[in-house]
């Protein structure tokens, strides 16, 4: 499925290839993703990514967030995905949307799918570890068992309970991963955002209010506003959702500690 930015900006096809070969993109594309064709050889460059309504949640309280993307954002997260080396979910993440993580709205590759999975116990099942020819790789502790077949396990230790946002991108550059897409959860994503680990986040907002239910970022509470996070920001109509490009590369890690369970 091709949205209609493709018709009017033409060819995306082969927007990816320019992108990992660091050539400029003809516009709406350029102001979106030209700012990912920067890496490194030894480091990552990760954007997070979360799809919200008006009021800031990212589902119902049930956890039903089938409807809140339309179209036009669910395209754009494809892109995202087509045009970054490795996606990045949590184990919570699996289990409630049991995600493909794949590209299929649009025109491109899709990704090696990396799932943060402490203990091993995801079910062999999981949709993110089909054998598809896609490369996958689970972050396991050093204790945990042998993840399925044909995934490869990426052991790290844990900082109070947690893998470090930090080691993890690190221990994705050691691999050849340095452009990386922090999909989900909630809780994934805020990890990243207040370890300061993120480069950019792009929030799609959707028309919608929900009135309740989860948000799609818990940081730790702050008691004054310039104690909140304040970046560059620009914004971009995705039909009838809007894309906000949130440039988060100066920042440095926040000094209020882990994100609220």
């Amino acid at each position: 499925m091709q949205d209609s930015f493709t018709e009017r900006a033409g060819d995306w096809a082969d927007v990816p290839r320019r992108i990992r070969a660091g050539l400029h993109l003809p516009e709406p594309w350029e102001s979106r993703f030209g700012d990912l064709r920067q890496t490194s050889a030894t480091k990552c460059l990760a954007v997070g990514q979360l799809g919200q309504s008006l009021d800031g949640r990212i589902a119902t309280l049930s956890g039903h967030a089938h409807d809140i993307s339309g179209a036009e954002g669910l395209a754009h997260l494809h892109r995202l995905r087509a045009v970054v080396d490795a996606v990045v979910v949590g184990a919570g993440t699996v289990r409630a949307d049991d995600p493909q993580l794949t590209v299929r709205h649009v025109t491109g590759p899709s990704p090696a799918r990396v799932v943060i999975d402490p203990r091993g116990s995801l079910p062999p099942k999981a949709r993110a570890f089909t054998a598809d020819g896609i490369r996958r790789l689970a972050i396991m502790r050093e204790d945990a068992p042998a993840p399925p077949a044909g995934v490869e396990a990426l052991r790290l230790p844990l900082t109070d309970g947690i893998f470090a946002p930090a080691a993890i991108l690190d221990a994705l550059a050691a691999l050849g991963l340095r452009r990386v897409l922090i999909e989900g959860g909630a809780r994934t994503l805020s990890h990243f955002l207040s370890a300061g680990c993120l480069h950019r986040l792009h929030i799609v907002v959707a028309p919608v209010i929900l009135g309740s239910g989860i948000a799609g970022l818990s940081l730790p509470p702050i008691d004054r506003m310039n104690e909140a996070l304040r970046m560059p920001v620009r914004a971009h109509p995705l039909g009838d959702e809007v894309l906000f490009d949130c440039e988060l590369s100066g920042q440095t890690p926040q000094q209020r500690g882990k994100p609220v369970p």
